[in-house]
């Protein structure tokens, strides 16, 4: 006898485990699977020998909008996680040895940066103006909603003037060389099209909206690492009524030829009206509801960057070292030409988070947990423990010499993330936001049966903690209205 859901989320990562949430919320009986014996996703954990690492995500932003999933739900973010505004909230670093620090209060940043660079504070604000208006605007239509065409997102502006406010027609380095006449602060802005996996000299100028999300909104850490918003998560779930199977890994999306009827799990059938998909759609298509026509459309779409991440457990304290650093390369447009052409970054920027600067249980006594990472193309590479000596060379090079304060290392790159999620390429981000267009070509968040939705990465919004989340809602109001309750 098969067992029956209203609804079968597929993948436990923070989008499936949302829309689980979402879903019982409103009074449906929601069952998830994830192959992996853990859930979160890319939310993951690495912990020996008394150091622990954020291995995916690494910062919290918008905190909001988790805890509109946990007020759903009868408690709240305060309530279920310690939360840690950071300042700084991050140190960023040249080769020139050239250094600034990004406090938690705009006017405190824009003198550090009028120190740094004279007039740069000036202008630092007068973009945090700019900025600001991208994200007031973008929030009430690119993430309001699902985004099946053109047509969908302006239907949710008021006016002509909305779409000219999200500066979507112009790339975010081209905005970055109008607003700041140092080339390092164009560096700085050009990097948040890394937030989603892009290039800043494809990506749409949309993305400099993050700039104002972190200055007015913070830079969060979650006392005992991020790992603790998964926990959360899933403790919340469980007390919504999500039946939660791990190791258990959906063969197939069953369906007819108009709508899904559940999914397979094994030599098991569960039964399910509805059938959410927190995988890559590129996954969904090709092997668990083969669509060739949609499979076509998902390999068009670029993919994000993926990464190589090295652990680093090390001994001793580093001077001058914030949470979150950053160490750029010498020249950004040759690191993502670089990219493009798919080789690892000769000279490439560095971020580095020291979680155990702020969070003294995330390493042994008198050491530093070291989480390092650097944008690689998405491919099938396999990379070893020579690389990570390599990013440790490159890292002394221009800031803290970790090689001799070593106990041991991890390397991580982009075949281990496609093995452990799925991610064709280990793109980490799903689908990149290069090109005007990116934002329509992504997977709809409906599929091609009745009762299918797409959450995570690959659709829209994209990727990274806060628009998964956001996802989960669009893909739930979505399901909620096409199957409403008898």
């Amino acid at each position: 006898m098969s067992k029956q859901y209203d609804a079968v989320v597929v993948g436990g990562g923070v989008g499936g485990i949302v829309s689980a949430i979402r879903l019982a919320v409103a009074g449906r009986s929601v069952a998830l699977y994830e192959r992996n014996e853990h859930l979160g996703g890319k939310l993951a954990v690495r912990e020996r020998d008394g150091f622990t690492f954020d291995i995916g995500p690494s910062l919290l932003t918008l905190p909001s909008v988790f805890d509109e999933v946990f007020r759903l739900a009868g408690t709240s973010l305060e309530a279920e996680v310690e939360l840690v505004r950071l300042d700084p909230s991050f140190r960023y670093f040249w080769p020139d040895a050239s250094t600034v620090t990004f406090r938690d209060e705009p006017v405190a940043t824009a003198e550090a940066l009028d120190a740094f660079s004279p007039g740069s504070g000036a202008e630092y604000l007068a973009y945090l103006r700019r900025a600001r208006s991208i994200w007031q605007t973008s929030e009430r239509t690119f993430f309001a909603g699902a985004m099946g065409s053109p047509v969908s997102l302006l239907r949710r502006m008021r006016s002509p003037r909305d779409f000219t406010r999200i500066d979507a027609r112009r790339r975010l380095a081209s905005r970055a060389a109008s607003a700041f006449g140092d080339e390092r602060m164009r560096q700085w802005l050009g990097r948040y099209a890394t937030y989603s996996g892009s290039d800043p000299s494809l990506a749409p100028a949309t993305l400099g909206c993050i700039a104002a999300v972190e200055a007015d909104f913070g830079a969060w850490y979650v006392r005992g690492g991020l790992g603790a918003l998964r926990d959360a998560l899933v403790r919340v779930a469980e007390r919504c009524g999500v039946v939660m199977h791990t190791g258990r890994e959906v063969t197939e999306v069953t369906a007819t030829r108009r709508r899904v009827t559940g999914v397979s799990v094994g030599d098991e059938h569960v039964d399910a009206s509805m059938v959410f998909v927190n995988a890559d759609a590129e996954h969904l298509y090709r092997d668990l509801l083969k669509h060739d026509r949609r499979l076509r459309d998902v390999q068009k779409t670029e993919r994000s960057t993926s990464g190589i991440a090295v652990l680093v457990a090390a001994e001793g304290r580093t001077p001058m070292i914030a949470h979150h650093n950053v160490w750029f390369s010498r020249n950004y447009a040759r690191e993502f030409d670089d990219i493009r052409n798919g080789k690892i970054p000769r000279d490439p920027t560095i971020y580095g988070c020291v979680s155990s600067v702020t969070d003294s249980t995330q390493a042994p006594d008198g050491c530093e947990n070291w989480f390092l990472l650097i944008n690689v193309p998405a491919d099938d590479r396999e990379v070893g423990s020579q690389v990570g000596e390599w990013l440790l060379d490159k890292l002394a090079s221009v800031g803290p010499d970790l090689r001799g304060r070593t106990r041991w290392m991890e390397v991580i790159g982009p075949r281990d993330i496609a093995q452990r999620y799925r991610s064709p390429g280990g793109a980490i981000y799903g689908t990149s936001s290069n090109g005007r267009n990116a934002a329509f070509r992504r997977p709809s968040t409906r599929g091609p049966r009745r009762g299918l939705y797409l959450v995570g990465g690959s659709t829209h919004p994209g990727g990274g903690l806060p628009l998964v989340t956001m996802s989960a809602r669009i893909a739930t109001q979505l399901a909620l209205r096409d199957n409403p309750q008898r």
